[in-house]
């Protein structure tokens, strides 16, 4: 009953934001290196720049940072001066940035798309985002004691799927940093993707130090929390 429930909360989130994160339009080029993007999954503000990375089809390392989060937090306040959420760190161009609407005006203009109306609208898609986290009941905002990996995971994900939001939710909490490959409907990098997982389905999780890779939101929940949690 739990994940019938977990994953019902789940569309209604996406629901409340009207579907936003799903397609991807594009950037007119793309980073030579991946960008950084401190953040929570439970956050308004940095669920705005998730939406925008999934509509320019951009990459990035996520680095969350939970609530009482022993690792990343502390290090957004060295570099930025305050543990502000979302922080982007962009190593192309050296620019390092609070704010959601100031990032999400950054990527498209050093990038070369257009910001999705969904998070142009100001104090609107502000509510927007915030209304959509109210389902999910905090998932995605605490932290739970695990220990960290020796390298980033990978999860091929999009914004707007409530199945991968399930599985942010437990990355989040876990405080485990991955490389988020972005293949929201209309990805050019959908073709890859398939080419090297056999179908188009996500979330689909690699771990790099298990050598594990895997489909089903559920599986890859149970599997972080079975490798990665501590104390139950």
């Amino acid at each position: 009953m739990g994940r019938t429930i977990d994953v019902t909360m789940s569309w209604v989130a996406s629901a409340l934001f009207g579907g936003a994160g799903v397609f991807a339009k594009g950037a007119k080029k793309k980073p030579e290196k991946p960008l950084e993007l401190y953040e929570y999954e439970a956050c308004p503000f940095c669920r705005k720049v998730r939406v925008a990375l999934t509509s320019l089809d951009l990459d990035a390392v996520i680095y969350p940072c939970p609530r009482n989060g022993p690792r990343y937090r502390s290090l957004v306040k060295e570099r930025g001066g305050k543990a502000q959420f979302p922080y982007l760190v962009d190593p192309n161009s050296g620019q390092e940035m609070y704010e959601s609407d100031a990032i999400v005006s950054y990527l498209a203009s050093e990038y070369g798309g257009e910001r999705p109306l969904s998070v142009a609208m100001g104090p609107v898609s502000s509510l927007l985002s915030a209304l959509s986290s109210a389902p999910r009941a905090g998932r995605g905002r605490f932290y739970r004691s695990a220990r960290a990996p020796e390298q980033p995971l990978e999860l091929y994900s999009f914004e707007g799927s409530p199945y991968c939001r399930l599985v942010r939710e437990a990355l989040c909490e876990l405080e485990i940093p991955y490389l988020l490959h972005n293949v929201g409907k209309g990805s050019p990098k959908r073709a890859a993707f398939v080419e090297r997982s056999g179908k188009m389905m996500v979330p689909y999780l690699i771990d790099p130090n298990t050598k594990r890779e895997m489909f089903e939101s559920a599986d890859i929940v149970r599997y972080l929390d079975e490798t990665y949690a501590l104390g139950g």
